[in-house]
Protein backbone atom coordinates (compact mmCIF):
# COMPACT_ATOMS: atom_id res chain seq x y z
CA UNK A 1 0.00 0.00 0.00
CA UNK A 2 0.73 3.55 -0.96
CA UNK A 3 1.11 6.05 1.77
CA UNK A 4 -1.49 8.09 -0.30
CA UNK A 5 -3.77 5.00 -0.19
CA UNK A 6 -3.36 4.61 3.78
CA UNK A 7 -6.70 6.31 5.44
CA UNK A 8 -6.13 9.08 8.52
CA UNK A 9 -6.52 6.77 11.07
CA UNK A 10 -3.95 4.53 9.90
CA UNK A 11 -1.14 7.05 8.32
CA UNK A 12 -1.81 8.82 12.07
CA UNK A 13 -0.66 5.71 13.34
CA UNK A 14 2.49 5.04 11.31
CA UNK A 15 3.48 8.40 11.64
CA UNK A 16 3.15 7.84 15.71
CA UNK A 17 4.82 4.61 15.42
CA UNK A 18 7.83 6.16 13.29
CA UNK A 19 7.32 4.04 10.30
CA UNK A 20 6.03 6.95 7.96
CA UNK A 21 7.41 10.17 7.81
CA UNK A 22 5.07 13.33 7.28
CA UNK A 23 7.15 14.26 4.84
CA UNK A 24 6.71 10.65 3.07
CA UNK A 25 3.22 10.59 3.21
CA UNK A 26 2.28 14.39 1.73
CA UNK A 27 5.25 13.89 -1.48
CA UNK A 28 2.98 10.57 -1.98
CA UNK A 29 -0.12 12.33 -2.12
CA UNK A 30 0.91 15.28 -4.21
CA UNK A 31 3.23 12.50 -6.19
CA UNK A 32 -0.75 11.13 -6.42
CA UNK A 33 -2.83 14.96 -6.84
CA UNK A 34 -0.36 15.49 -10.23
CA UNK A 35 -1.07 11.99 -11.72
CA UNK A 36 -5.00 12.08 -11.62
CA UNK A 37 -5.61 15.96 -11.09
CA UNK A 38 -5.20 17.25 -14.78
CA UNK A 39 -7.76 14.47 -15.78
CA UNK A 40 -10.25 14.78 -12.65
CA UNK A 41 -9.85 18.65 -11.42
CA UNK A 42 -10.56 18.69 -7.84
CA UNK A 43 -8.14 21.59 -6.94
CA UNK A 44 -8.66 25.07 -7.63
CA UNK A 45 -5.09 25.89 -6.24
CA UNK A 46 -2.33 23.36 -5.18
CA UNK A 47 -0.07 24.64 -2.12
CA UNK A 48 2.52 22.29 -2.72
CA UNK A 49 5.43 24.31 -1.30
CA UNK A 50 3.32 25.25 1.74
CA UNK A 51 2.58 21.80 1.61
CA UNK A 52 6.30 20.22 1.85
CA UNK A 53 7.20 23.16 4.32
CA UNK A 54 4.22 22.11 6.82
CA UNK A 55 5.61 18.42 6.39
CA UNK A 56 8.98 19.07 7.10
CA UNK A 57 7.91 20.70 10.35
CA UNK A 58 5.79 18.04 11.35
CA UNK A 59 8.27 15.40 10.79
CA UNK A 60 10.76 17.64 13.43
CA UNK A 61 8.46 18.26 15.55
CA UNK A 62 7.39 14.20 15.70
CA UNK A 63 11.14 12.66 15.68
CA UNK A 64 11.48 15.46 18.78
CA UNK A 65 8.92 14.15 20.69
CA UNK A 66 5.82 16.86 20.25
CA UNK A 67 3.61 15.02 18.17
CA UNK A 68 0.53 17.46 17.95
CA UNK A 69 -2.24 14.23 17.47
CA UNK A 70 -3.90 12.53 15.04
CA UNK A 71 -3.49 15.10 12.48
CA UNK A 72 -0.29 15.63 12.74
CA UNK A 73 1.70 15.55 9.29
CA UNK A 74 -1.44 14.28 7.53
CA UNK A 75 -2.91 15.82 4.38
CA UNK A 76 -5.95 17.57 3.39
CA UNK A 77 -7.91 19.74 1.08
CA UNK A 78 -10.21 22.43 1.93
CA UNK A 79 -12.99 23.34 -0.15
CA UNK A 80 -12.41 27.15 -1.27
CA UNK A 81 -15.25 28.69 0.49
CA UNK A 82 -12.75 28.65 3.54
CA UNK A 83 -10.25 31.02 4.60
CA UNK A 84 -7.10 30.46 4.94
CA UNK A 85 -4.95 33.50 5.26
CA UNK A 86 -2.96 34.85 2.12
CA UNK A 87 -4.60 32.28 0.33
CA UNK A 88 -7.13 33.05 -2.31
CA UNK A 89 -11.00 31.83 -1.88
CA UNK A 90 -12.15 31.76 -5.13
CA UNK A 91 -15.63 30.32 -4.41
CA UNK A 92 -14.75 28.67 -7.71
CA UNK A 93 -16.23 31.85 -9.43
CA UNK A 94 -14.73 34.76 -11.58
CA UNK A 95 -17.31 37.34 -8.96
CA UNK A 96 -13.55 36.38 -6.54
CA UNK A 97 -10.77 36.99 -8.82
CA UNK A 98 -7.78 38.76 -7.24
CA UNK A 99 -9.64 37.96 -3.90
CA UNK A 100 -7.42 36.49 -0.85
CA UNK A 101 -7.71 36.17 2.69
CA UNK A 102 -6.21 38.23 5.59
CA UNK A 103 -6.83 36.06 8.49
CA UNK A 104 -7.56 31.84 8.59
CA UNK A 105 -11.24 30.62 9.29
CA UNK A 106 -11.90 29.13 12.39
CA UNK A 107 -11.64 25.90 11.31
CA UNK A 108 -8.75 26.26 9.43
CA UNK A 109 -7.11 27.38 12.37
CA UNK A 110 -8.24 24.62 14.49
CA UNK A 111 -6.88 22.18 11.41
CA UNK A 112 -3.50 23.73 11.35
CA UNK A 113 -3.00 23.58 15.54
CA UNK A 114 -3.68 19.91 15.13
CA UNK A 115 -0.83 19.74 12.62
CA UNK A 116 -3.08 19.24 9.56
CA UNK A 117 -1.06 20.21 6.01
CA UNK A 118 -3.00 21.97 3.55
CA UNK A 119 -2.42 20.51 0.07
CA UNK A 120 -4.71 22.96 -1.81
CA UNK A 121 -7.98 23.94 -1.75
CA UNK A 122 -10.59 22.01 -3.61
CA UNK A 123 -13.22 22.94 -6.18
CA UNK A 124 -17.14 23.80 -5.62
CA UNK A 125 -19.78 24.67 -7.68
CA UNK A 126 -20.16 28.23 -7.90
CA UNK A 127 -20.49 29.71 -4.65
CA UNK A 128 -22.15 26.30 -3.11
CA UNK A 129 -24.82 26.68 -5.13
CA UNK A 130 -25.45 23.63 -7.22
CA UNK A 131 -25.50 19.96 -6.41
CA UNK A 132 -22.91 18.49 -9.44
CA UNK A 133 -19.74 20.78 -9.44
CA UNK A 134 -20.00 20.71 -13.15
CA UNK A 135 -15.80 21.59 -13.52
CA UNK A 136 -14.92 18.18 -11.87
CA UNK A 137 -15.00 14.95 -12.69
CA UNK A 138 -16.61 11.55 -10.86
CA UNK A 139 -13.62 9.44 -8.95
CA UNK A 140 -14.98 6.77 -10.59
CA UNK A 141 -16.65 7.29 -14.35
CA UNK A 142 -14.49 10.55 -15.88
CA UNK A 143 -17.75 11.03 -17.68
CA UNK A 144 -20.24 11.08 -14.98
CA UNK A 145 -20.52 14.50 -12.40
CA UNK A 146 -18.78 14.66 -8.94
CA UNK A 147 -21.86 15.93 -7.17
CA UNK A 148 -22.05 19.08 -5.25
CA UNK A 149 -21.52 21.48 -4.43
CA UNK A 150 -18.17 19.79 -2.24
CA UNK A 151 -17.33 18.06 -5.32
CA UNK A 152 -13.83 18.69 -5.54
CA UNK A 153 -13.22 17.68 -1.59
CA UNK A 154 -14.97 14.00 -2.31
CA UNK A 155 -13.14 13.26 -5.09
CA UNK A 156 -9.63 14.20 -4.20
CA UNK A 157 -10.16 12.07 -0.75
CA UNK A 158 -11.42 9.49 -2.72
CA UNK A 159 -8.77 9.58 -5.97
CA UNK A 160 -5.88 9.64 -3.14
CA UNK A 161 -5.19 13.80 -3.84
CA UNK A 162 -5.85 14.33 -0.31
CA UNK A 163 -5.94 12.16 2.85
CA UNK A 164 -9.26 14.23 4.09
CA UNK A 165 -10.90 17.33 3.21
CA UNK A 166 -13.56 19.37 4.87
CA UNK A 167 -16.87 20.36 3.09
CA UNK A 168 -19.76 23.11 3.99
CA UNK A 169 -23.40 21.56 3.77
CA UNK A 170 -26.69 23.63 2.79
CA UNK A 171 -28.95 21.21 0.89
CA UNK A 172 -26.89 17.62 1.20
CA UNK A 173 -23.34 19.24 -0.33
CA UNK A 174 -21.04 16.92 1.62
CA UNK A 175 -23.06 13.80 1.43
CA UNK A 176 -24.07 13.88 -2.54
CA UNK A 177 -21.11 13.97 -4.08
CA UNK A 178 -19.47 11.61 -0.91
CA UNK A 179 -22.28 8.87 -1.70
CA UNK A 180 -21.37 9.77 -5.73
CA UNK A 181 -17.73 9.51 -4.99
CA UNK A 182 -17.78 6.37 -2.35
CA UNK A 183 -16.04 8.33 0.56
CA UNK A 184 -17.73 8.95 3.99
CA UNK A 185 -19.12 12.87 4.14
CA UNK A 186 -20.59 13.78 7.58
CA UNK A 187 -23.21 16.76 8.21
CA UNK A 188 -22.61 17.64 11.85
CA UNK A 189 -25.24 19.52 14.07
CA UNK A 190 -26.04 22.89 12.76
CA UNK A 191 -23.80 24.96 14.50
CA UNK A 192 -21.77 22.52 16.37
CA UNK A 193 -18.86 23.36 13.80
CA UNK A 194 -18.02 27.00 13.66
CA UNK A 195 -18.47 28.61 10.66
CA UNK A 196 -16.55 31.96 11.05
CA UNK A 197 -14.31 32.79 7.86
CA UNK A 198 -16.52 30.08 5.45
CA UNK A 199 -17.98 31.96 2.59
CA UNK A 200 -21.99 31.67 2.79
CA UNK A 201 -24.22 29.80 1.21
CA UNK A 202 -27.67 30.21 3.19
CA UNK A 203 -26.53 31.16 6.79
CA UNK A 204 -28.53 29.65 8.95
CA UNK A 205 -28.61 26.24 6.56
CA UNK A 206 -25.10 26.11 6.48
CA UNK A 207 -23.03 23.32 7.90
CA UNK A 208 -19.39 22.51 7.57
CA UNK A 209 -17.84 19.45 8.14
CA UNK A 210 -15.31 16.54 7.28
CA UNK A 211 -14.92 14.51 4.17
CA UNK A 212 -13.23 11.08 4.54
CA UNK A 213 -12.29 7.46 3.44
CA UNK A 214 -14.01 5.65 6.70
CA UNK A 215 -16.07 6.70 9.31
CA UNK A 216 -13.18 6.41 11.99
CA UNK A 217 -11.59 9.36 10.19
CA UNK A 218 -14.61 11.65 10.33
CA UNK A 219 -14.78 11.23 14.35
CA UNK A 220 -10.81 12.07 14.54
CA UNK A 221 -11.54 15.01 12.11
CA UNK A 222 -14.41 16.40 13.93
CA UNK A 223 -12.81 16.04 17.14
CA UNK A 224 -10.47 18.67 16.06
CA UNK A 225 -12.99 21.03 14.59
CA UNK A 226 -15.78 21.16 17.14
CA UNK A 227 -16.12 23.61 19.85
CA UNK A 228 -17.48 27.03 20.98
CA UNK A 229 -16.75 30.32 18.89
CA UNK A 230 -17.70 33.52 20.41
CA UNK A 231 -17.85 35.15 17.12
CA UNK A 232 -20.33 32.11 15.53
CA UNK A 233 -24.00 33.22 16.49
CA UNK A 234 -25.42 29.80 15.37
CA UNK A 235 -22.66 28.03 17.47
CA UNK A 236 -23.18 26.21 21.09
CA UNK A 237 -23.37 28.61 23.79
CA UNK A 238 -21.04 27.08 25.95
CA UNK A 239 -17.48 25.03 24.81
CA UNK A 240 -18.37 21.16 24.41
CA UNK A 241 -15.53 18.76 23.23
CA UNK A 242 -17.25 15.09 23.73
CA UNK A 243 -15.26 12.11 21.97
CA UNK A 244 -16.22 11.82 18.83
CA UNK A 245 -14.33 8.62 17.75
CA UNK A 246 -16.56 5.60 17.29
CA UNK A 247 -16.07 2.73 19.53
CA UNK A 248 -14.54 0.04 18.41
CA UNK A 249 -16.73 -2.79 18.96
CA UNK A 250 -19.55 -3.64 16.39
CA UNK A 251 -22.10 -4.45 18.90
CA UNK A 252 -25.35 -2.69 18.38
CA UNK A 253 -27.40 -4.44 20.82
CA UNK A 254 -30.77 -2.72 21.53
CA UNK A 255 -29.68 0.12 19.50
CA UNK A 256 -33.18 1.09 17.06
CA UNK A 257 -32.37 1.57 13.56
CA UNK A 258 -35.91 3.98 12.06
CA UNK A 259 -36.18 2.54 8.48
CA UNK A 260 -38.70 5.04 6.99
CA UNK A 261 -41.96 3.87 5.56
CA UNK A 262 -42.40 6.95 3.51
CA UNK A 263 -40.68 9.57 1.39
CA UNK A 264 -36.82 8.10 1.55
CA UNK A 265 -37.39 5.24 -0.50
CA UNK A 266 -39.88 7.01 -3.31
CA UNK A 267 -38.52 7.26 -6.39
CA UNK A 268 -35.68 5.88 -5.33
CA UNK A 269 -33.36 3.59 -7.74
CA UNK A 270 -33.88 -0.29 -7.14
CA UNK A 271 -30.30 -0.59 -7.10
CA UNK A 272 -30.14 2.09 -4.21
CA UNK A 273 -32.67 0.87 -2.31
CA UNK A 274 -31.91 -3.13 -2.19
CA UNK A 275 -28.07 -1.77 -1.17
CA UNK A 276 -29.23 0.46 1.60
CA UNK A 277 -31.57 -2.25 2.79
CA UNK A 278 -28.85 -5.14 2.82
CA UNK A 279 -27.14 -2.55 4.91
CA UNK A 280 -29.81 -2.09 7.79
CA UNK A 281 -29.92 -5.62 7.61
CA UNK A 282 -26.81 -6.24 8.07
CA UNK A 283 -27.14 -3.73 11.22
CA UNK A 284 -29.65 -6.14 12.18
CA UNK A 285 -27.03 -8.93 12.42
CA UNK A 286 -25.35 -6.44 14.54
CA UNK A 287 -27.98 -6.51 17.32
CA UNK A 288 -29.51 -3.20 16.08
CA UNK A 289 -33.82 -3.08 16.12
CA UNK A 290 -35.65 -1.99 12.96
CA UNK A 291 -38.46 -0.07 13.83
CA UNK A 292 -40.58 1.39 10.78
CA UNK A 293 -40.80 5.26 10.95
CA UNK A 294 -42.61 7.79 9.24
CA UNK A 295 -41.07 11.32 8.18
CA UNK A 296 -43.39 14.32 9.48
CA UNK A 297 -43.95 17.29 6.82
CA UNK A 298 -42.74 15.58 4.09
CA UNK A 299 -44.92 17.96 0.98
CA UNK A 300 -43.10 20.79 2.97
CA UNK A 301 -39.62 19.78 2.11
CA UNK A 302 -38.85 21.00 -0.90
CA UNK A 303 -40.39 24.42 -0.59
CA UNK A 304 -39.28 24.87 2.89
CA UNK A 305 -35.44 24.16 1.92
CA UNK A 306 -36.40 26.51 -1.23
CA UNK A 307 -37.84 28.92 0.94
CA UNK A 308 -34.82 29.33 3.04
CA UNK A 309 -31.70 29.02 0.79
CA UNK A 310 -32.84 31.31 -2.02
CA UNK A 311 -33.84 34.55 0.05
CA UNK A 312 -30.72 33.99 2.17
CA UNK A 313 -28.56 33.30 -0.89
CA UNK A 314 -29.32 36.32 -2.46
CA UNK A 315 -29.21 38.75 0.34
CA UNK A 316 -25.73 37.48 0.67
CA UNK A 317 -25.14 38.53 -3.41
CA UNK A 318 -27.19 41.44 -3.29
CA UNK A 319 -24.29 43.99 -3.75
CA UNK A 320 -22.17 41.76 -6.24
CA UNK A 321 -25.36 40.45 -8.00
CA UNK A 322 -26.26 44.20 -9.27
CA UNK A 323 -22.63 45.18 -9.77
CA UNK A 324 -21.20 42.60 -11.95
CA UNK A 325 -24.13 39.98 -13.35
CA UNK A 326 -21.93 38.75 -15.95
CA UNK A 327 -19.55 37.22 -13.64
CA UNK A 328 -21.20 35.06 -12.51
CA UNK A 329 -22.76 31.41 -14.19
CA UNK A 330 -25.91 31.18 -15.93
CA UNK A 331 -27.51 28.75 -13.60
CA UNK A 332 -26.35 30.80 -10.05
CA UNK A 333 -27.19 33.54 -11.93
CA UNK A 334 -30.89 32.78 -12.13
CA UNK A 335 -30.80 31.41 -9.31
CA UNK A 336 -29.77 34.65 -7.55
CA UNK A 337 -32.05 36.62 -9.66
CA UNK A 338 -35.22 34.39 -8.84
CA UNK A 339 -34.47 35.14 -5.05
CA UNK A 340 -35.38 39.20 -5.65
CA UNK A 341 -38.77 37.67 -6.57
CA UNK A 342 -39.33 35.91 -3.12
CA UNK A 343 -41.55 37.97 -1.14
CA UNK A 344 -40.75 38.47 3.19
CA UNK A 345 -44.33 36.55 3.56
CA UNK A 346 -42.84 33.10 1.55
CA UNK A 347 -39.79 33.64 3.90
CA UNK A 348 -41.78 33.69 6.77
CA UNK A 349 -43.79 30.89 6.32
CA UNK A 350 -40.22 28.92 5.16
CA UNK A 351 -39.21 29.98 9.06
CA UNK A 352 -42.69 28.29 10.30
CA UNK A 353 -42.49 25.35 8.00
CA UNK A 354 -39.27 24.69 9.57
CA UNK A 355 -39.78 25.08 13.48
CA UNK A 356 -42.78 22.91 13.10
CA UNK A 357 -40.74 20.34 11.23
CA UNK A 358 -37.63 20.68 13.49
CA UNK A 359 -40.85 19.61 16.53
CA UNK A 360 -41.97 16.86 14.41
CA UNK A 361 -38.63 15.40 13.95
CA UNK A 362 -37.38 15.75 17.96
CA UNK A 363 -40.86 13.27 18.39
CA UNK A 364 -40.16 10.86 15.67
CA UNK A 365 -36.21 10.85 16.82
CA UNK A 366 -36.96 10.15 20.77
CA UNK A 367 -38.65 6.22 19.47
CA UNK A 368 -35.28 5.89 17.50
CA UNK A 369 -31.40 6.04 18.50
CA UNK A 370 -31.04 6.68 14.22
CA UNK A 371 -32.93 6.93 10.91
CA UNK A 372 -31.08 4.89 7.60
CA UNK A 373 -31.74 5.55 4.13
CA UNK A 374 -30.69 6.31 1.15
CA UNK A 375 -28.66 9.20 1.12
CA UNK A 376 -29.54 10.02 -2.92
CA UNK A 377 -32.14 8.56 -5.08
CA UNK A 378 -29.78 7.21 -7.49
CA UNK A 379 -25.47 7.30 -9.01
CA UNK A 380 -23.71 9.70 -10.10
CA UNK A 381 -25.67 10.97 -13.61
CA UNK A 382 -23.71 11.85 -16.77
CA UNK A 383 -22.32 14.97 -17.31
CA UNK A 384 -24.75 17.32 -18.56
CA UNK A 385 -27.97 15.08 -18.15
CA UNK A 386 -30.68 17.64 -16.45
CA UNK A 387 -33.30 15.50 -15.46
CA UNK A 388 -34.22 11.56 -14.81
CA UNK A 389 -37.71 10.41 -15.08
CA UNK A 390 -38.96 7.52 -12.82
CA UNK A 391 -41.32 5.02 -13.34
CA UNK A 392 -44.53 6.64 -12.51
CA UNK A 393 -44.14 9.23 -14.88
CA UNK A 394 -42.54 11.52 -12.56
CA UNK A 395 -39.79 14.16 -14.51
CA UNK A 396 -37.21 15.82 -11.81
CA UNK A 397 -34.23 18.19 -12.32
CA UNK A 398 -31.08 16.18 -11.38
CA UNK A 399 -30.47 18.81 -9.00
CA UNK A 400 -33.62 18.32 -6.86
CA UNK A 401 -33.25 15.02 -7.09
CA UNK A 402 -29.85 14.94 -5.25
CA UNK A 403 -31.20 17.32 -2.72
CA UNK A 404 -34.48 15.75 -2.13
CA UNK A 405 -33.24 13.10 0.40
CA UNK A 406 -30.26 15.57 2.32
CA UNK A 407 -32.26 18.42 2.47
CA UNK A 408 -34.39 17.48 5.54
CA UNK A 409 -31.12 17.60 8.13
CA UNK A 410 -30.37 20.86 6.92
CA UNK A 411 -33.87 22.11 7.80
CA UNK A 412 -34.17 20.50 10.71
CA UNK A 413 -30.00 21.02 11.59
CA UNK A 414 -29.82 16.82 12.97
CA UNK A 415 -26.67 15.31 11.89
CA UNK A 416 -26.12 12.84 8.91
CA UNK A 417 -23.18 10.50 8.22
CA UNK A 418 -23.22 9.50 4.71
CA UNK A 419 -21.41 5.95 4.34
CA UNK A 420 -21.14 4.01 1.39
CA UNK A 421 -22.80 0.73 1.06
CA UNK A 422 -22.03 -0.93 -2.36
CA UNK A 423 -22.32 0.07 -5.88
CA UNK A 424 -24.40 -0.45 -8.56
CA UNK A 425 -24.28 -2.67 -12.03
CA UNK A 426 -21.80 -0.24 -13.84
CA UNK A 427 -19.86 -0.07 -10.80
CA UNK A 428 -20.74 3.44 -8.99
CA UNK A 429 -20.96 4.10 -5.23
CA UNK A 430 -24.15 3.85 -3.23
CA UNK A 431 -24.51 5.89 0.20
CA UNK A 432 -26.85 5.58 3.03
CA UNK A 433 -27.22 8.05 5.41
CA UNK A 434 -27.91 7.47 9.07
CA UNK A 435 -29.67 10.41 10.77
CA UNK A 436 -29.68 11.09 14.79
CA UNK A 437 -30.81 13.43 17.21
CA UNK A 438 -28.97 16.95 17.61
CA UNK A 439 -25.14 16.74 18.77
CA UNK A 440 -25.52 12.96 18.69
CA UNK A 441 -22.65 12.65 15.91
CA UNK A 442 -21.21 10.43 18.54
CA UNK A 443 -24.24 7.68 18.11
CA UNK A 444 -23.96 8.17 14.24
CA UNK A 445 -20.01 7.62 14.20
CA UNK A 446 -20.89 4.19 16.40
CA UNK A 447 -23.05 2.74 13.94
CA UNK A 448 -21.33 3.74 11.07
CA UNK A 449 -18.05 2.06 12.06
CA UNK A 450 -19.88 -1.13 13.27
CA UNK A 451 -21.07 -1.02 9.26
CA UNK A 452 -17.80 -1.19 8.23
CA UNK A 453 -16.49 -3.76 9.95
CA UNK A 454 -19.04 -6.06 7.96
CA UNK A 455 -19.76 -4.14 5.04
CA UNK A 456 -18.92 -4.95 1.56
CA UNK A 457 -15.18 -4.82 1.05
CA UNK A 458 -13.95 -1.65 -0.79
CA UNK A 459 -10.62 0.21 -2.01
CA UNK A 460 -9.17 2.54 -0.18
CA UNK A 461 -8.89 4.93 -3.03
CA UNK A 462 -10.32 4.55 -6.64
CA UNK A 463 -7.81 2.33 -8.85
CA UNK A 464 -5.86 5.00 -10.74
CA UNK A 465 -6.94 2.61 -13.95
CA UNK A 466 -10.34 4.35 -13.24
CA UNK A 467 -9.38 7.42 -12.51
CA UNK A 468 -6.75 8.60 -14.87
CA UNK A 469 -8.29 8.64 -18.82
CA UNK A 470 -7.85 10.71 -21.83
CA UNK A 471 -8.31 14.80 -21.11
CA UNK A 472 -11.17 16.48 -22.76
CA UNK A 473 -11.46 19.77 -23.66
CA UNK A 474 -14.12 20.58 -21.46
CA UNK A 475 -11.84 20.22 -18.53
CA UNK A 476 -10.48 23.33 -16.50
CA UNK A 477 -7.01 22.23 -15.63
CA UNK A 478 -5.81 23.60 -11.66
CA UNK A 479 -2.85 26.14 -11.34
CA UNK A 480 -2.24 28.10 -8.91
CA UNK A 481 -4.34 30.85 -7.53
CA UNK A 482 -6.91 30.24 -10.48
CA UNK A 483 -10.72 31.09 -10.07
CA UNK A 484 -13.54 29.43 -12.26
CA UNK A 485 -16.73 30.17 -12.83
Amino acid sequence: MQPYEMSLARAAEEIRRRRLSPVELVDSVLERLERVEPQLAAYVTVTADRARESARAAERAVAGGRPHGPLHGVPMGLKDLIDVAGTATTASSRVRAGHRANRDSTVAARLTAAGAVLVGKTQTHEFAYGLTTPQTRNAWDPDRVAGGSSGGSAVAVAAGAATFALGTDTGGSIRVPSALNGVVGLKPTYGLVPRLGVTSLAWSLDHVGPITRTVEDAGLVLAALVGHDPRDPAGPAADARPDRRPADEADLTGLRVGVPVNHYFERVDPEVERAVRRAVEKLEALGARPVEVEIPMTRYIQATQWGLMVPEATAYHERSLRATPELYGADVRILLEAGELMSAGDYLRAQRARTLMRQEWARMLADVDVIAAPTVPLTAVRAGQESVTWPDGTVESVSDAYVRLSAPANITGVPSLSLPVGRDREGLPIGMQLLGRPRAEAVLLRVGHAYETVGPARETVVPERETVVPERETVVPARESAPFA
